[in-house]
């Protein structure tokens, strides 16, 4: 399995560091927000709304992203180095649009956002 590969199934876990940070960090953790968990996201300020839209965030661009590793693995027209390097800097993107997010780095998020959706069309334009 390629390094690439990898990246996604990291990929496809980190929303749910979005989601820890969001319902288990504020101290009102149990059962309420087990029983009804997206009227109590939806309830949530600050950060912790932040963090549960960097989650909804990921979960929306991640298969763009798997599809995207897919497709430049099967296209062969391109190094696997490179197919890799553009993975880590896929999920590298990713962690820091999470913390541009909790932060409130509204600015500089939506360009780390942009960066990332450019590192996805970088598979079909490198696999060409």
């Amino acid at each position: 399995m390629t390094l690439a590969y990898w990246c996604v199934l990291i990929a496809l876990f980190l929303p749910y560091l979005s989601t820890a940070a969001a319902k288990f960090t504020g101290g009102d953790f149990g059962p309420r927000q087990n029983h009804d968990p997206r009227t109590f996201l939806a309830g949530l300020e600050g950060w912790r709304k932040r963090a549960n839209n960097a989650q909804l965030n990921a979960f929306e661009v991640t298969p763009a992203f798997a599809i995207a590793v897919v497709i430049g693995h099967l296209a062969g027209g391109a190094e696997q180095g490179t197919l890799d390097a553009l993975a880590i800097a896929f999920v590298a993107s990713r962690i820091a649009y999470f913390i541009c997010y909790l932060a409130d780095w509204a600015a500089l998020r939506s360009l780390v956002w942009f960066a990332g959706m450019g590192l996805i069309a970088s598979f079909f334009f490198v696999a060409a």
